[in-house]
């Protein structure tokens, strides 16, 4: 009998060790799990307070710019002023599908594209409200998003359901087949239209940042830096974006291995 316990014990101490190694297969090292990278990126966008204060900072500030700007516009000027704001993670809130990614990994059970169809993308601090002040203003409001041209209607229906106004089939303009980048719709709009501001979450919602390098990004950007809070309104997305893209020279198929020697690389230590 004492003999068959100890080798009851032993197959169940067995499969117990076999579980872990299975489930440590299976979930992979924390360097090859970019998802569970981005666990602190995802809690800091949802719950900090400081993030919430962002937006709520860089909407206040569009208020105030916009106020000055139509008070100084020429009388004489025909074209009819416009702002003009990306979408996801400047109007609406994705953060659930990435908190989704970070437990569960990609494309488990839906990718970008059947989120988006859900339509459940709640408005980020601040958005609407400003939205709403513009449009009362007799501002034209455009929105200009990468997502493609297969999901207006969706996109549509998830910006009017969170209270977005001017929202219909000319003022959204998303990406269409073989276009790379937003710039062609940004020409579109300022040749009817005075674009008095533009609002984003990433350099790319702006014209000269697509495509550059992660040192060009920065020097870019500060070369520009007076049009920043007068010109192009920034909010903060640390969950992905071309700052991300730039690290692996917008290479996305390069393998998780690679991803994450590149982003070590970039990381600055202090010499010893």
């Amino acid at each position: 009998m004492k003999g068959k316990i100890i080798w009851m014990v032993l197959v169940l101490l067995g499969l117990f060790i076999n579980g872990i190694t299975v489930k440590a297969e299976t979930q992979g090292s924390p360097s090859q799990n970019l998802y569970e990278q981005n666990t602190m990126s995802v809690l800091w966008f949802q719950n900090s307070a400081e993030a919430k204060a962002l937006y709520y900072q860089g909407y206040n500030l569009g208020r105030v710019r916009l106020d000055e700007l139509l008070k100084n516009r020429p009388k004489t000027s025909v074209l009819k002023p416009a702002i003009v704001l990306d979408i996801d993670e400047t109007i609406l809130d994705n953060s659930p599908h990435q908190a989704w990614f970070v437990l569960y990994g990609k494309g488990i059970p839906f990718g970008w594209n059947g989120w988006f169809n859900r339509g459940e993308a709640k408005a980020l601090p601040g958005a609407i409200e400003f939205l709403q002040y513009a449009n009362a203003r007799g501002v034209a409001i455009f929105y200009i998003s990468n997502r493609n041209e297969a999901q207006k209607e969706p996109t549509m229906k998830n910006l009017i359901n969170a209270g977005a106004p001017q929202v219909n089939s000319e003022h959204v303009l998303l990406q269409q087949p073989g276009e790379k980048g937003k710039e062609t719709r940004r020409i579109q709009v300022a040749k009817t239209h005075d674009v008095l501001l533009y609002f984003g979450d990433n350099l790319g919602d702006f014209s000269g940042f697509e495509g550059l390098s992660v040192s060009e990004r920065s020097q870019e950007a500060a070369k520009r830096q007076a049009e920043f809070g007068r010109k192009l309104i920034v909010f903060p997305n640390p969950m992905y974006g071309d700052w991300e893209g730039a690290i692996y020279q917008y290479d996305y198929r390069k393998t998780n291995e690679e991803k994450d020697k590149l982003r070590k690389q970039q990381l600055e230590i202090y010499k010893r």
